[in-house]
């Protein structure tokens, strides 16, 4: 039998540099119940099964519950009215089908060949002006300098959201993104800090959506708020918001760990690190690894509808469910030499972006941006090296990395 406890430190700060020995421990029993009554999937084996099985819903958030104000006409009227509107209308990564399909695919319709395309070349230039602004600098954080203004930055482009707004998403993205870890959950403090934020971006959006359908741009919100057709369900407003806030948050805080997770495995492996600058074109492999390896995100939550037969336990009706992605990525009976960072691996089949209904819709962007920022900081850094191994790390143990990544350098040589 598996220690009960093991998820619990896996989530406990003082493992967040390496939980990978935890995970060897969990996969002694794919499926494992701990001492909370969560049931931990943790084989690459019973987490793909899980992932495709109807069985599981995606929607463990806990209902709103937003913050009493004093005022007895906002707190009995308003405030329940608004908690259902919110229950009703989830971020589409915490809904099931059929709801989730609808929004999903009109986010994809969204998602054209066009726009990826030019928000590729869009991140090599970026990148570039952002490495030229340090040059000179004998340190650089690969986290605040780098890692974090791209992608935050490439999303806004892609929604449409005004350049000088930008700054306003740091602290709501921060904060919302600890949504998906389950102590947030049980927190009441942190669930309301949660409902604030929450309000705080949504009022915005709000305010967006309104003027891009006033005036209308090239660029994803404006399509959403103004879109539809035929094949294309046009969302309402609520959902509008709620999938508006999910693309503002996941599309930089996974990415911004993808990066930073990317720069420390390159630095740890200077063999690699010489053969990206040699050859850029090595690039998605090694992002491909990297996602394998040290993925942003480490795990997800679930929730049984029924009970579940797996791996010789039976998951109950109506139990949390912990899918720990990171944790399947180094199973051997999947990958030779789990362990081992090799970038020139074949046939892998990570779960870095997730998998099934749920899997990443945004792992175009992520890719291209990692590969933008890799092959420009090998190509530019002179002499890296780290500051402090292991970094200091983010509190969060589902998305899961450095909180900075600085380096000492020799200086930045030119584009």
């Amino acid at each position: 039998m598996s220690d009960a406890t093991l998820f619990e430190q896996v989530k406990d700060e003082a493992n967040r540099a390496d939980p990978y020995p935890l995970f060897a421990r969990l996969r002694e029993t794919p499926v494992s119940r701990q001492s909370d009554g969560t049931y931990v999937a943790s084989t690459h084996a019973a987490i793909t099964s899980l992932l495709h099985d109807p069985r599981i819903s995606s929607e463990t958030l806990p209902p709103a519950d937003r913050p009493k104000t004093g005022n007895p006409v906002s707190d009995w009227i308003v405030k329940p009215i608004r908690d259902r509107i919110t229950d009703a209308h989830r971020p589409f990564i915490f809904r099931d089908p059929p709801d989730h399909d609808t929004l999903r695919k009109a986010v994809m319709h969204e998602f054209t060949q066009k726009r990826v395309q030019a928000l590729r070349a869009r991140s090599h230039t970026l990148v570039d002006e952002i490495l030229t602004k340090h040059a000179g600098s004998g340190n650089f954080d690969v986290v605040d300098d780098l890692a974090y203004p791209l992608p935050v930055t490439i999303i806004c482009e892609l929604l449409g959201v005004p350049t000088q707004d930008e700054p306003k998403f740091h602290g709501w993205a921060t904060q919302l993104a600890t949504a998906l870890e389950p102590d947030t959950m049980a927190d009441e403090e942190a669930r309301a800090e949660n409902s604030r934020t929450f309000e705080t971006i949504s009022d915005y959006m709000s305010g967006l959506i309104k003027e891009k359908r006033r005036d209308p741009k090239d660029d994803m919100l404006s399509g959403l708020a103004v879109g539809g057709g035929p094949d294309v369900p046009k969302i309402g407003d609520y959902d509008l918001i709620a999938t508006s806030v999910l693309m503002l948050v996941a599309g930089h805080e996974t990415t911004v760990n993808l990066i930073t997770n990317a720069m420390l495995a390159l630095l740890r492996h200077p063999d690699e690190f010489a053969r990206l600058r040699d050859d850029p074109t090595r690039a998605p492999r090694l992002i491909e690894e990297v996602q394998r390896y040290d993925p942003p995100v480490q795990f997800r939550t679930r929730r049984a509808l029924t009970d579940i037969a797996i791996a010789e336990t039976t998951i109950p009706k109506d139990s949390d469910v912990i899918l720990l992605l990171a944790s399947g990525n180094r199973d051997p009976a999947e990958f030779a030499e789990p362990d081992r960072f090799d970038p020139d691996r074949t046939g892998t089949r990570h779960l870095g972006f997730g998998g099934g209904l749920h899997y990443c819709v945004g792992a175009p962007l992520a890719r291209f941006e990692a590969e933008a920022a890799l092959t420009a900081l090998a190509r530019r850094l002179n002499n890296p090296r780290l500051a402090a191994d292991p970094p200091p790390y983010r509190p969060g143990s589902a998305l899961r990395g450095p909180k900075h990544l600085r380096l000492s350098i020799d200086g930045i040589r030119p584009a």
